[in-house]
């Protein structure tokens, strides 16, 4: 059974995002795993990254007109799609396009609005206001006119096709319906429809539903009994019945509501909402739901985590702290006061004061079941049975931590170090060592008190205070977590594990995206939940501690944020408990915008989805574009350029990709998120490029995409040249050998009479030599030649002249270890050219490779002596900027900006702007390999491309 519908995530795509026209007509999914969308614009194909427009100015196919208006996948997989002016086109399941004209068929030349394929094989056409029409599996066109009290030129684009073979035609006047005998007529009476508009669905199942007013029904042999019936919502536009068996309806102007297990239900009020009429509906291979509308493309997906707003109830979306007592509520502390959410699931505010409520910075529960309140202001509250008992007060600063010991005291943190409350008295401890500033976090482990603070950690035990060394940068501790045999810290320099007297950190330099954490929740099933600003992180407890023994370098970890369902990425810290583990075994944080939960064992049936279908999408022979197929043969010393895609459309920008080409690896590469690969100089023979794809922490393809090919050899490759000048050079010393002793009993025949003539062959024989000896040189010279040739080749990238990836990849080795070495500053920039796409989709990549070759020369233009510039993908570029500060690497990407908006014509097309948008990160002490620079600059180049483009962040 599916989540509530509020805890949906709805996405949204419009013109801005790639589409050619905001209203989509028709929605389809194809068995390769491909998305299509009708547009006005062309038909456009998706692969969870990019969209693909067809239209008239596309070569395959040459769509007649680009005014798409209905997709239809058949039994074998191919998608039909029509247009505006009737024609019809079809693309099989092996990829080939075919398109029939209107008119040449013969047929009405208006939209066609809506098709179905009847179990004969004919594909029935809709003719907007003009009849019905079929066409037969062997090329036939059958035209049905509208007979006389028949509204079929009011149709409405919906038919369906049921079991018994009738056709169910959608009408703006009441449904009509053709029978296999070829009658057509109004629906009858007896079904008891609402007159106006009504039109059909077919269920995957086979049923059939028909809508009508606001009214749902279902055909049950010859009634149509009614099954829901749905007021205030204005006319119904679209139809889904999901994998599930619930019941999508889209309105003309009211959006989109679902109809199952738990009544009806509409999405969260705070997401976007599809603008308009809903013209279709679809559920992908995943179990999303997609919805084409007037104003955009909308998905609704069910998302890893469940989240509590100010929508949902709560006094305001600022949360701070979270506590489940004894009996299982949830008490909410933010910046609005408390909350608490029973477990009957009602939701709502709880007075601790009269007036304004305080702002809430701490909660705990002591042993006799109380719940303590600390908040902003030095205010601690005390509750028994839903009521406060003691309000106390005056307590230096604002309580972020309480913490109830077995002893029936209570800790409470201060701007001034710890107090203790016994019996409703204040204790002041005089304890040398005892922090006396901001106290920011306590817990009570193996009768010690663990006190962190603006200072580190300290612990109180048996009248004594120890000190924790935390490994130098690490200052505040926001959180402690008793986990084994072990105390894990969460402060602003990552985490920290204390055992015994050894504290072992896990921060950046062993994988964490980020300095500070706030909390470690370690759940039933082996992870341990980690909460920050940008996120909820979760690794596995075996490898926090293999991390931290030294066993493993770097930590696996996954980071969830709003696209995963979270209200917010940014977690709250310097409260307690910011993160809990609830008794049902979720784990909740709290966060700038209520507050997020996930269930482990939902997270790993989430692990458990199929992996992402790989594609081979693209392939280019020396930059250009190559028609592609299994078995073609490609010339030798060509630069092969492969492009591929995952069609998973969950979390589409976090597939893994891994290749190997076999005939030459013959082991797996990983490429990361890198959807691309190139082979430059293969070798002469036969290879089969295999490309698998990955969810993260998922299993690779079970079936890898495939393309077989084969390098033909160069002429001095091939073997009869080969075979013959190996012959020729053994045979050429005895040939010699031959010719200079018959030249020699000649010459003593005739040594008397032949003197002079003699010494003239001699000295011609010289003049060979020589010229045998300075072609020799020649040929040795071109070897060499050639051979530098292949070596600049191996470290040039061959379009920009910029150093290639590999290139890139040995000098950031080397400027790393320099700066390390010499403790000079060292700044990494990576750039990409924004929307490059668009310019080879209108413009030809022709001039999409003008326009790299320049992008490349006004890199070249502000590097200094020093800086190296590199191509290292597609339209991605890199700086390496030796002893550069990051104010100065602000300088030069200025300075590269200002020049890429001076220039209006790239690539010989005047009016043609480009922009770059860049990621810039420094060299850290920390830093123990380059792929942190890499990592943390293709972090801050994602952030550049969502706040808009054209810009540079920090990583």
């Amino acid at each position: 059974m599916p989540g509530p519908l509020r805890d949906y995530a709805v996405d949204q795509w419009t013109s801005r995002d790639g589409l050619p026209h905001n209203s989509i007509r028709d929605l389809a999914q194809t068995p390769d795993g491909y998305l299509w969308f009708a547009t006005w614009e062309g038909l456009v194909r998706y692969d969870g990254l990019e969209f693909v427009v067809y239209d008239r100015s596309t070569s395959t196919p040459a769509l007649l007109d680009n005014g798409v208006g209905t997709l239809y996948v058949d039994p074998t997989g191919a998608l039909w799609f029509s247009d505006s002016r009737g024609n019809v086109g079809r693309r099989d399941a092996g990829g080939a396009w075919r398109v029939w004209s209107a008119a040449e068929e013969g047929w009405p030349q208006v939209l066609v609005h809506a098709m179905v394929m009847d179990a004969q094989g004919r594909l029935w056409l809709l003719f907007e206001g003009r009849g019905l029409g079929a066409l037969h599996a062997d090329g036939r066109f059958e035209y049905t006119e509208p007979p006389p009290g028949v509204p079929l030129a009011l149709s409405y684009p919906h038919m369906a096709v049921g079991q018994d073979g009738r056709i169910w035609i959608g009408g703006l006047g009441g449904l009509l319906v053709r029978e296999p005998d070829g009658r057509l007529h109004r629906a009858p009476a007896a079904l008891g429809l609402a007159p106006g508009l009504a039109w059909p669905y077919r269920a995957p199942d086979g049923a059939i539903w028909l809508v009508a007013g606001d009214s749902v029904h279902r055909i049950e042999g010859a009634a149509a009994p009614r099954r829901y019936r749905i007021p205030g919502q204005g006319d119904f536009t679209a139809m889904l019945q999901d994998r599930h068996g619930a019941l999508w309806l889209g309105s003309e102007s009211r959006g989109l509501l679902r109809i199952g297990a738990r009544g009806v239900e509409t999405p969260p009020t705070d997401a976007a909402r599809p603008p308009g009429r809903i013209v279709g509906l679809l559920e992908d291979a995943e179990g999303s739901v997609w919805a084409g509308a007037n104003g955009g493309l909308f998905r609704l997906r069910e998302t890893l985590f469940q989240r509590l707003t100010a929508h949902d109830g709560l006094s305001g979306d600022y949360a701070r702290a979270l506590l489940e007592d004894r009996d299982g509520t949830l008490w909410i502390g933010g910046a609005s006061g408390l909350d608490r959410h029973l477990p009957d699931g009602h939701l709502a505010p709880f007075a601790l004061q009269p007036g304004v409520p305080p702002s809430v910075l701490s909660l705990a529960q002591d042993r006799d079941g109380d719940v303590w309140v600390g908040a902003y202001g030095g205010r601690v509250f005390r509750m028994r049975d839903g009521v406060v008992v003691d309000r106390l007060q005056g307590f230096p600063g604002h309580i972020r931590a309480i913490e109830a010991t077995p002893d029936g005291a209570v800790w409470i943190a201060t701007h001034s170090g710890p107090v203790r409350l016994v019996d409703g008295r204040v204790d002041t401890p005089r304890v040398p060592g005892l922090p006396t500033g901001l106290v920011t976090s306590l817990a009570w482990i193996d009768d010690a008190l663990w006190v962190g603070s603006v200072e580190g950690a300290s612990v109180l035990e048996g009248g004594r205070v120890r000190h924790v060394a935390l490994p130098a940068g690490a200052r505040t501790v926001f959180a402690f977590r008793r986990i084994g045999d072990a105390v894990w810290m969460a402060t602003d320099r990552g985490l920290h594990r204390v055992r015994g007297n050894a504290v072992a950190p896990v921060g950046l330099a062993q994988g964490l995206p980020v300095d500070t954490v706030f909390q470690i929740v370690p759940d039933r099933i082996g992870n341990a939940w980690i909460t920050s600003n940008r996120g909820m992180l979760r690794a596995r407890m075996q490898d926090l501690d293999a991390v931290a023994d030294g066993r493993l370098a770097t930590l696996p970890l996954e980071r969830y944020d709003e696209i995963d369902g979270m209200s917010s990425a940014q977690g709250n810290g310097s409260s307690s408990p910011s993160a809990i583990l609830r008794a049902d075994g979720s784990v909740w944080m709290a966060t700038a915008r209520g507050i997020s939960g996930v269930d482990p064992q939902r997270w790993s049936s989430y692990r458990k989805r199929l992996p992402p279908v790989p594609r081979i999408d693209a392939v280019r022979l020396d930059g250009e574009p190559l028609d592609w197929r299994d078995g073609q043969q490609l010339e030798g010393g060509a630069r092969i350029s492969v492009s591929f895609v995952g069609l998973s459309f969950l979390m589409s920008d976090r597939i893994r990709f891994r290749t190997r080409l076999e005939g030459l690896d013959a082991r797996w590469i990983e490429h990361g998120r890198q959807r691309s690969v190139e082979f430059v100089g293969l070798p002469p023979g036969d290879y089969v490029l295999q490309v698998e794809a990955a969810h993260p922490e998922g299993e690779w393809s079970a079936h890898p995409a495939a393309w077989h090919f084969s390098v033909a050899p160069r002429w001095w490759q091939r073997h009869s040249v080969q075979l013959a000048l190996a012959v020729l050079a053994l045979l050429a010393p005895a040939l010699l050998y031959g010719v200079r002793l018959r030249r020699y009993r000649r010459a003593n025949d005739r040594l008397s009479h032949l003197v002079d003539e003699r010494t003239r062959t001699l000295q011609r024989q010289t003049e060979q030599l020589l010229e045998a000896d300075r072609e020799k040189t020649e040929l040795l010279g071109r070897l060499q030649a050639q051979a530098e040739t292949f070596e600049r080749q191996a470290l040039e990238d061959a379009l920009t002249g910029l150093p290639n990836r590999r290139s890139f990849d040995a000098a950031l080795a080397r400027e790393f270890a320099r700066a390390h070495r010499k403790g000079q500053p060292l700044c990494l920039m990576i750039l990409d050219v924004d929307r490059f796409k668009t310019v080879n989709d209108q413009y030809s990549h022709v001039v999409g490779d003008a326009v790299l070759r320049q992008v490349g020369e006004l890199l070249m233009g502000a590097c200094r002596a020093t800086d190296i510039a590199a191509r290292i993908g597609g339209e991605e570029f890199a700086l390496i900027l030796v002893d550069t500060s990051p104010d100065e690497a602000h300088v030069v990407y200025a300075r590269l900006r200002d020049a890429f908006a001076r220039r209006t014509d790239w690539g010989g097309v005047p009016g043609l702007r480009i922009t770059i948008s860049a990621g810039s990160t420094r060299i850290d002490p920390l830093d123990t390999a380059p792929a942190q620079l890499v990592r943390r600059a293709d972090m801050a180049l994602y952030r550049a491309k969502s706040a808009g483009r054209d810009q540079l962040c920090d990583g």
